[in-house]
């Protein structure tokens, strides 16, 4: 098998594999009634201040009625709150409730300790080699 093949069958089962473990680490206790997708909008609504809805539709590269759809959802569940803007009332705001921050600080560990795994067998110099090349690849 030459070095491409390898490299297909790897990523392929990275990220088949990556999307396994964060959904089984994501749906127990609290937060088992949330989505893969739901995690995926309560980060591109992260902790700061309120976004209106399009820019959160924009990171997430969806349209607005997607992403409507999904806020909807999160409103249901209790991870999300819109509010209208003080400055303009046509546009919606939304932000994470305390339940939706606990997800968000999950979700962020869960990407902490597997960068962790990951770099903790590394040398200083595969670490830049590794970085350069997963920038190029995302590039």
């Amino acid at each position: 098998m030459d070095i491409k093949d390898t490299l297909n069958r790897l990523f392929v089962e990275l990220f088949r594999d990556i999307n396994n473990i964060e959904e089984k680490q994501i749906k127990t206790g609290e937060f088992a009634n949330l989505t893969l997708n739901d995690m995926h909008v309560i980060n591109a609504i992260g902790t700061g201040k309120p976004k209106n809805m399009s820019s959160v539709a924009k990171a997430l590269n969806v349209t607005m009625g997607t992403l409507t759809i999904a806020v909807n959802g999160l409103v249901k569940k209790g991870f999300v709150e819109r509010v209208r803007s003080e400055e303009d009332r046509r546009v919606v705001l939304v932000s994470l409730t305390s339940k939706g921050k606990k997800a968000f600080a999950r979700h962020e560990k869960f990407h902490a300790d597997m960068i962790d795994a990951i770099v903790e067998r590394l040398s200083e110099e595969e670490k830049k080699v590794l970085s350069k090349s997963l920038e190029d690849l995302n590039g």
